[in-house]
């Protein structure tokens, strides 16, 4: 310890303070998106677009993907050209239809006479006499009648079915015509791009990684045993890999079962807003171990701390009224900036929260690699 005069007059002093709270395990994870979505490819063909690159943003339904659909709109042009052969075939069939039960040509053998005198000849007398003739020489007219109506709407019913195919056909392309596009399912940026203008694709090939970076969060793989000191909605301290950041994180989501190889649960926990960084960064989360007795640990604001390499000290203020620069021992953070002391400082013991600029010149604000 090194001893010195008085600071400088207004320096903040506070008192160690104590948190009754159980010792906390440090376990590594990654930041990642809360919503996060793959593209793949659903057909196979050539990239033709890509809308942009990585860290480019992007609205809802703007397209991000788009493949070569030249072959498709060829098929769907030659099915609509089978869909209007089936719509004027139901025309068709629908006048002979109605010609059929409007003006009979029943088959008989009025309709094999000829013209003028031999026309003449069948209606005076052949038709007549057919009628009475056994067996019906003429056949019956009601008969022949229903069986050329029957023919004529079973033509009427095979052109209907002929055009439901087509539009079928034309639906079904229709389908995989919006399957050449990939659409932003929400406001988000591409954070990895998998494949190039050009490309060839086949389906299920990933193309783009999309995400919403609003809202972060960190995943962590919990052992079984340290589930119990995990409830949803609790704060837990976490250190972001970027500047030592320190924040409390909630807890998101608990999955509901572990995995059967490593017996540990996945834990997402949502990090505050405007938090820096992005997906796959590390991040440290100090899970409570309530398997440990619970003590009187001494807390200080992180910003009472000066480093000289990897060394914590702090000021602390003497009953005569003079500065004493302590070595600490820090242990985790409990909560916000209070950092647990595990030894150089005890409960009730006066320190400067803020130590002047220029103080101690070899000291520093962080600690140096």
């Amino acid at each position: 310890m090194l001893s010195q005069p008085v600071l400088a007059q207004g320096a903040q002093i506070v008192t160690v303070g104590a948190s009754k709270s159980a010792s906390a395990v440090t376990l590594g994870g990654t930041v990642v998106a809360f919503k996060e979505v793959t593209m793949t490819a659903q057909i196979p063909g050539r990239v033709e677009f890509i809308a942009g690159t990585e860290g480019d943003s992007f609205k809802k339904d703007d397209i991000l993907v788009a493949i070569d659909d030249d072959d498709l709109l060829a098929k769907r042009r030659a099915a609509v050209a089978q869909y209007n052969n089936a719509s004027a075939a139901i025309s068709n069939a629908r006048v002979q239809y109605d010609r059929e039960l409007w003006s009979p040509q029943s088959r008989s053998i009025t309709r094999s006479g000829g013209m003028g005198m031999p026309s003449m000849f069948d209606q005076m007398f052949t038709q007549p006499f057919s009628q009475a003739m056994p067996g019906n020489y003429g056949g019956d007219r009601y008969v022949d009648r229903q069986a050329d109506l029957y023919g004529y709407g079973t033509q009427l019913t095979q052109a209907q079915n002929q055009l439901l195919t087509a539009k079928s056909a034309i639906e079904e392309i229709d389908a995989k015509l919006r399957d050449t596009r990939s659409f932003a399912p929400f406001d988000g940026v591409i954070i990895r791009k998998m494949v190039e203008e050009g490309d060839t694709v086949q389906p299920g090939q990933p193309l783009v990684v999309f995400a919403d970076l609003t809202y972060l969060q960190v995943e962590v793989d919990v052992p079984m045993r340290l589930m119990s000191g995990l409830k949803k909605g609790m704060l837990i301290p976490v250190k972001i890999d970027v500047g030592n950041l320190r924040v409390d994180a909630r807890v998101a989501q608990i999955f509901p079962s572990a995995d059967p190889e490593r017996h540990t649960v996945k834990v997402k926990f949502d990090l505050p807003l405007d938090v820096p960084g992005g997906p796959g960064m590390y991040a440290e989360v100090m899970i409570p171990d309530n398997s440990t007795a619970t003590g009187d640990v001494p807390v200080i604001p992180d910003s009472a701390v000066l480093w000289r390499g990897s060394l914590p000290a702090v000021y602390v203020a003497t009953d005569d009224n003079r500065t004493e620069l302590r070595l600490i021992r820090l242990g985790e953070y409990v909560s916000g900036n209070q950092v647990a002391v595990l030894s150089g400082l005890k409960v009730g013991e006066r320190i400067y929260a803020t130590p002047p600029a220029g103080a101690s010149s070899d000291w520093n604000k962080r600690p140096q690699q």
